[in-house]
């Protein structure tokens, strides 16, 4: 039995595909759940983005083909025992605009869980209908970084984008790592002649599993650099000194912590170019990640 189509795996709204641009074309970013994400770095990053201007789903993609159910459940909304609403994960295609009313696309939803090949065509399509300019993936890992020093971004990019790339900075090296959706994309889209390059947050290892807000301003920031798009970070920032706040106050609070945060900066300010150039040992961030969990909760409650 044959899937769908490329052409048959999504659907646009009413209205749409409207004309292709005949200048510059609008960027595209990809932002889906489910892959490489610390800090909540990318997701953040993208409500932030979409709460910019106003905003409208102008495809949606077939859930049934692409989204195991079992693993990403809809949200029942129950009112009184009564099962009201269903809200099932989807992939849509979102339209908006910058703070100067340049055209910008999301990529949102969830990560497929299947027809990876079959999906990524249909994204290359969506992309040349749109004429789209660039394509920019959104992502955060750990690293080991302070979280006193300035988050860095680290790109990926096929060959035929390596300049992108080289404007932001890449990890050196030959690395084997388990792909994600972003990965494909950027190799289909250089196929296609689209520039793509995915943009990521070094995350400090130690807060990686609680939000960062300061990842999510360094993608934005990013993204506005490397497409010109203007983007208004100041509440990102904001977030990111409140967070810093806390974390130095926990960190002040034990040698152990200190040191860690200390050596951390050390090599970091010593890197000159050499990502990750860290040596042999990286100091453990275990147990200042659980203290830390501890602290956010009792300044919750």
């Amino acid at each position: 039995m044959t899937g769908p189509t490329p052409s048959e795996l999504y659907r646009w709204r009413t209205g749409w595909p409207a004309a292709a641009p005949t200048g510059r074309g609008p960027v595209l970013v990809v932002a889906l759940e489910g892959w490489v994400d610390a800090g909540l770095g990318a997701s953040a990053a993208l409500t932030d983005l979409l709460g910019t201007g106003p905003t409208e789903i102008v495809a949606e993609f077939d859930g049934e083909e692409l989204i195991d159910q079992r693993a990403r459940r809809p949200i029942a909304r129950l009112a009184n025992g009564v099962t009201a609403e269903l809200t099932w994960p989807a992939i849509r295609l979102v339209s908006s605009t910058d703070q100067l009313g340049a055209d910008v696309y999301y990529l949102t939803g969830p990560e497929p869980d299947f027809r990876w090949r079959t999906f990524t065509t249909a994204v290359v399509d969506i992309a040349r209908t749109i004429g789209a300019q660039m394509v920019v993936g959104l992502g955060a890992f750990p690293a080991p970084a302070p979280h006193t020093r300035p988050v860095r971004l680290a790109s990926t990019a096929p060959e035929q984008s390596a300049d992108l790339a080289r404007r932001i900075g890449f990890v050196q090296g030959t690395i084997e790592v388990p792909a994600g959706i972003q990965a494909v994309l950027e190799l289909a889209m250089a196929d296609a002649g689209i520039p793509a390059v995915g943009l990521w947050a070094r995350v400090p290892h130690y807060v990686a599993a609680m939000p960062y807000p300061e990842a999510s301003a360094a993608l934005v920031d990013g993204l506005c650099a490397l497409t010109g798009l203007a983007f208004d970070t100041s509440s990102l920032h904001e977030a990111a000194r409140a967070s810093r706040r806390q974390v130095d106050e926990l960190v002040a609070g034990n040698d152990e912590h200190r040191d860690m945060v200390s050596r951390l900066e050390r090599a970091v300010d010593a890197e000159e170019g050499a990502p990750f150039a860290f040596g042999d040992e990286v100091p453990s961030g275990d147990e200042i990640a659980a203290e830390l969990e501890k602290f956010l909760r009792n300044e919750d409650g």
